[in-house]
C-alpha cells in the first residue's frame, strides 16, 4: 500500500473533536480516518500540562501502531501543550488547533472578543502568544465545566451554563466570540440564538481541514480518490463510541 493510501489520525480527549472531523470530511471526503476520544481521561483542560502530554502521548502511540501517515490534534488544549513535542519526535505530519482568534480580530471594530476555552488553553505560552499578535479587545472567558456538559449531551444544561455565562456581558459591547474549545462548536446554534445577529462567531475547524490538506498536498500524501471512510476508537466505553456515532452523523443538537 502507497502511504498516500495510509489513514489520517485525528485525537480529543472526548467527542469535541469530532465537529473537527466533520469539516476534515467535507474536504477530504476520499480519505481514511481513525478518530480517537480519549474519553477515559477526560477533560483535558483542567490537568496540568505535564498530564496532558502523558495522555497524548499514549494515543499517539496507539494510532501510530494503525500506520497513519498524518496525525491531527483536534484539541486547542492538547495542541497547546504537546504539538511542539510531537512535532520533534515524530516523522509524520503533526496537525494542531489553536482558538480562532486571528478571524475574530479581523472583524472586530471597538468591541470585545470573547475568546471561550478551557481554563489551560487561555493560560498556554501558544495562547499568550496568539493574544500578543491579534489579541486587542480580546477577553480571556474560561468555560470551567462546559466541554463535560456536552460530553455528557446534556444540551439544556448547557443552554442554562451559556445563559449565565453571556448574562455577565454586555451584548452590544460584543462583536465576536471565539469557540476555543472544539466541543463547543456543536453549541454554536445554540449560542447564535443569544448573541446579536452581528456578532461573528468564529472557531478553527475549517481552517484545520484545510491546512491539512495543504499539508498533505505538499508531502504527495492525499489519496488519489476512492471512497472515503471513518473509524471510531475510545479509551472510555461503548456508550462512548455511540455518542460519537451520533454526534458525527448529527452536527448541531436539538
Amino acid at each position: 500500500m502507497k502511504q498516500a493510501d495510509y489513514p489520517i489520525g485525528v485525537f480529543d480527549s472526548g467527542v469535541g473533536g469530532i465537529s473537527a472531523l466533520q469539516a476534515m470530511i467535507r474536504i477530504l471526503p476520499q480519505e481514511h480516518f481513525i478518530y480517537y476520544g480519549d474519553t477515559a481521561n477526560a477533560p483535558y483542560g483542567t490537568k496540568k500540562t505535564e498530564e496532558v502530554i502523558a495522555c497524548v502521548r499514549r494515543v499517539t502511540d496507539r494510532l501510530l501502531e494503525r500506520n497513519i501517515k498524518a496525525l491531527v490534534i483536534a484539541c486547542n488544549t492538547a495542541t497547546g501543550a504537546a504539538a511542539y513535542t510531537l512535532r520533534r519526535e515524530l516523522t509524520i505530519p503533526v496537525i494542531g488547533m489553536e482558538p480562532a482568534l486571528k478571524p475574530a480580530s479581523e472583524v472586530r471594530k471597538d468591541g470585545d472578543i470573547l475568546v471561550m476555552a478551557t481554563p489551560l488553553t487561555l493560560h498556554q505560552e501558544k495562547f499568550n502568544l496568539l493574544m500578543e499578535k491579534y489579541g486587542e479587545g480580546a477577553v480571556r472567558v474560561p468555560c470551567t465545566g462546559l466541554m463535560e456538559l456536552v460530553e455528557q449531551e446534556d444540551w439544556k444544561g448547557s443552554r442554562a451554563y451559556l445563559e449565565n455565562l453571556f448574562a455577565g456581558y454586555d451584548p452590544e459591547r460584543v462583536d465576536a466570540v471565539v469557540l476555543g474549545c472544539t466541543h463547543y462548536v456543536f453549541l454554536k446554534d445554540m449560542i447564535r440564538e443569544m448573541l446579536p445577529a452581528r456578532v461573528a462567531i468564529t472557531e478553527g475547524s475549517e481552517g484545520t481541514a484545510r491546512q491539512l490538506k495543504r499539508v498533505l498536498a505538499r508531502g504527495h500524501l492525499l489519496k488519489e480518490g476512492g471512497e472515503g471512510r471513518v473509524e471510531l476508537e475510545t479509551s472510555g466505553s461503548p456508550e462512548d463510541l455511540e455518542k460519537m456515532r451520533r454526534l458525527l452523523n448529527h452536527t448541531i443538537p436539538e
